[in-house]
C-alpha cells in the first residue's frame, strides 16, 4: 500500500485501494492499484470495506456469462459492507434517515435516478433508465473504486445506503447486500402469504434457503425447498423448510406427485425460482397449483427453454419476476437478519472466508459449488 495520503474531510487515505479486477472474461482476477478518488462528490462516501461475500453472479460475470452489459476491466463484487471513512456534504444521514458518522458501517446500493418514469410513475427504481450498478462500471474511469473485493469503495451520490444494526456482524450484513436483499425485493412482488398456503422454492442456494426462512416466518403453512446436495437441503431446514425433495436420485414426476400428495392434490400456491437453470421455469409452472403464483429471480443468465404458453392461461397462473432490490430491500434484510439473529442461523451460511490475494481460490470453489457463500475479508 502507497503511503503517500490525501485528505479527505480530516481523514488521511491513501492514494490506492488494492482491489480484485476482472480483466478478460474468463481469466483469473488481478489484485491492483486502483486511484481512490481525490474528492468526495456532494452526497457520496468513501468507505473502507469490511468484507465482501461471494454471489454467484460474480462468478458468471467473471466468466463472461452474463447477459448485461460490462465495462471492463470491473472491480468484481457486490455484496460488500464497510466502515464510512469520507463523508461528502449532504451525506450525512443515511436513507431511512439514520445519522451517518465516520466510522459507522453501512451497506450500500445500486443507483437510481430518482427522476425517470421507473423511478416516478412506475415506483419501480431497480428498472431505473439511468441507473448504474457496482462492478460492471471500469475501474480505469472515475470514480474508479465501484466493486466490493477492495479495500476501499465509493458510494456514488445517488446510491441508497443504510447502516448495519450492531448485532449484526458483517459477515451476515455483507449477506443483506444482494441476496437477501433480492430475497426480501421477490416477496414484495410476490405479495402476501396466507397461513392456509404451502410454498415450494426451487433452489437450494443462499437464495432459496433465505427464502424459506422469510416464508416460514410470514405464516406459510408448509416450505418445501426443491434441490441438492443433501447437505444444503439440511441447511434449507435449518432456516425454516418443512420439507425438502432432492434432486439427486428423484424424478420431477415423483417430485410433484409428492406435492401435490401434501396439499390436497392442487399443488403449492405458489412456486419461487431461485436456481438460474432456465429448465426450471418449465417445472415450476408444472408444478403451481391452478390459480396460483410462480416467480422467478433467478434467471440473469443467457441461458433459454422452451415452454407451453396455454400452460399459463389454462391454469390461470400468475407469473411474476423480479428483479435485484431498491434501498427498501436492504434495509427490510438488515431489519429481518436483526430481528431473527438469535435463532436463524444467518452465520451458518458462510462456508469459508479468504482474504483479498486468495479471490481466484473463492471464486473456483463457488463455481465448483464446495462454497455456498464464501466471503473476502479485507480487514
Amino acid at each position: 500500500m502507497n503511503d503517500d495520503n490525501e485528505t479527505y474531510l480530516g481523514a488521511a487515505l491513501p492514494r490506492f485501494s488494492k482491489a480484485a479486477v476482472v480483466r478478460a472474461f474468463g481469466t483469473p482476477l488481478e489484485i491492483k492499484d486502483v486511484p481512490i478518488p481525490t474528492e468526495v462528490e456532494p452526497g457520496a462516501l468513501i468507505v473502507k470495506t469490511s468484507a465482501c461475500s461471494i454471489c454467484g453472479t460474480d462468478v458468471h460475470l467473471a466468466r463472461g456469462n452474463l447477459a448485461l452489459k460490462v465495462d471492463l476491466p470491473v472491480i468484481l463484487g457486490h455484496e460488500m459492507v464497510g466502515r464510512v471513512v469520507a463523508i461528502g456534504q449532504g451525506a450525512e444521514r443515511d436513507s431511512v434517515g439514520q445519522p451517518v458518522r465516520i466510522g459507522d458501517r453501512i451497506l450500500w446500493t445500486h443507483t437510481s435516478c430518482g427522476s425517470c418514469y421507473f423511478c416516478t410513475v412506475a415506483n419501480q427504481p431497480t428498472l431505473c433508465e439511468n441507473r448504474r450498478a457496482y462492478m460492471y462500471e471500469s475501474s480505469e474511469k472515475p470514480p474508479y473504486l465501484l466493486g466490493g473485493f477492495s479495500e476501499y469503495g465509493y458510494v456514488l451520490p445517488e446510491s441508497g445506503r443504510v447502516r448495519v444494526p450492531d448485532n449484526l456482524d458483517d459477515a451476515v450484513a455483507s449477506l443483506c447486500s444482494c441476496a437477501f436483499r433480492s430475497v426480501m425485493n421477490a416477496f414484495d412482488n410476490l405479495g402476501p402469504i396466507d397461513p392456509s398456503e404451502h410454498v415450494a422454492i426451487q433452489g437450494a442456494g443462499p437464495l432459496g434457503i433465505l427464502a424459506a426462512a422469510v416464508a416460514r416466518v410470514a405464516g406459510a403453512r408448509t416450505v418445501s425447498v426443491i434441490g441438492a446436495p443433501a447437505s444444503r437441503l439440511q441447511m434449507a431446514k435449518d432456516f425454516g423448510a418443512t420439507h425438502t425433495f432432492n434432486l439427486e436420485g428423484s424424478t420431477h414426476e415423483e417430485r410433484a406427485e409428492q406435492l401435490r400428495a401434501m396439499t390436497g392434490g392442487r399443488g403449492p400456491d405458489m412456486v419461487l425460482e431461485f436456481t438460474g437453470f432456465p429448465g426450471a421455469f418449465n417445472e415450476g409452472l408444472d408444478l403451481v397449483r391452478k390459480g396460483g403464483r410462480y416467480l422467478t429471480v433467478g434467471q440473469l443468465g443467457a441461458g433459454s427453454t422452451t415452454f407451453s404458453p396455454s400452460l399459463i392461461v389454462k391454469k390461470n397462473i400468475r407469473v411474476i419476476g423480479s428483479f435485484s432490490g431498491d434501498v427498501k430491500s436492504y434495509w427490510k434484510a438488515l431489519q429481518f437478519a436483526s430481528a431473527h439473529i438469535d435463532h436463524i442461523p444467518f452465520r451458518k451460511m458462510i462456508s469459508g472466508t479468504y482474504r483479498l490475494e486468495d479471490v481466484n481460490v473463492a471464486l473456483e470453489k463457488m463455481h465448483r459449488l464446495e462454497e455456498i457463500k464464501p466471503l473476502i475479508l479485507m480487514e
